[in-house]
């Protein structure tokens, strides 16, 4: 099982998925609508497999035979190939439904179909299928290839089949794997993760402190390796407030409320590092200022 993955959406987290199954010896069919991110997604691979042979991780060698089992490709009629999708859009419910109803109709009846979110129910994409025995949350964390947990997500009718196979799976991707047995909105960490940072927004918003001293304070005094707005900028804080509303309506709990000033930002523009600005500026580099 898993020997031939296809990943829907070459973004920064289909790139990284991609990357992560190659490097765990499996085939990889990549692809997306767009060309041009096909073509970023390739040069965002090979620059981070470089980034691994300097570091001593793989050899050269080994970058080649990496990059050999990645195909890029905009038809996504070619999941037909594969024993596991990997959806990995934007988190968008409708355009998840709308691309899972596609595989339904595209892979056979034995694939895995699973999702790439941090807070959308699995238990609904499911439902546009005619296999929600073999619908999954696989959560990976960014950036992808760095980051060490999946969190696995069951829906309503996930089997313990499906959850042993993507176990397996993630693995195979150098992934430590944690169970989610309920789909509650946020699962495991998010539930937390989210609160963090929202409470975060709100000590800011209040001036009780800078950006900076919340995150020194978060790091020294919680042993963190990274503050929670900086965390929010590398995240995005479009995603952040994406994902905040998402489990806010599911769960009804004020602890998830949207702040006003994350809203702001993302109005402005200020979505963090991916357009050098959000609770903080960076370089070109993506270095902080």
């Amino acid at each position: 099982m898993g020997e031939k993955i296809f990943i829907v959406g070459a973004g920064l987290m289909g790139s990284g998925i991609a990357q992560v199954a190659a490097q765990g010896k499996m085939s990889v069919i990549l692809q997306d609508i767009s060309l041009q991110a096909l073509e970023k997604a390739q040069k965002s691979i090979q620059f981070s497999l470089e980034r691994f042979v300097k570091k001593e991780k793989i050899t050269v060698s080994e970058k080649v035979e990496i990059l050999a089992r990645i195909d890029f490709t905009t038809e996504l009629a070619r999941a037909e190939e594969v024993d596991l999708v990997i959806e990995a859009v934007y988190e968008d419910l409708d355009l998840k439904l709308r691309i899972f109803r596609q595989l339904e109709s595209i892979c056979p009846t034995n694939t895995i179909l699973a999702t790439n979110t941090s807070a959308l129910p699995i238990s609904k994409i499911a439902s546009v299928t005619n296999r929600p025995d073999k619908v999954v949350g696989m959560h990976f964390f960014s950036p992808v290839p760095m980051m060490k947990l999946l969190e696995i997500v069951r829906g309503q009718l996930t089997s313990d089949e499906t959850v042993r196979a993507v176990q397996d799976i993630g693995t195979r991707m150098g992934k430590e794997t944690i169970v989610v047995q309920k789909d509650f909105g946020g699962f495991i960490v998010n539930r937390i993760g989210l609160a963090y940072m929202k409470a975060a927004i709100d000590v800011l918003t209040e001036g009780i402190g800078t950006a900076e001293d919340i995150d020194k304070g978060m790091r020294l005094g919680y042993g963190m390796p990274m503050g929670p707005l900086e965390l929010a900028d590398l995240t995005g804080t479009d995603v952040l407030l994406h994902s905040l509303e998402n489990v806010y309506h599911d769960l009804n709990n004020e602890a998830y409320f949207p702040p006003s000033l994350l809203k702001r930002m993302v109005e402005a523009g200020r979505l963090g590092r991916k357009v050098n600005h959000g609770f903080y500026r960076y370089d070109e580099n993506g270095k902080k200022i």
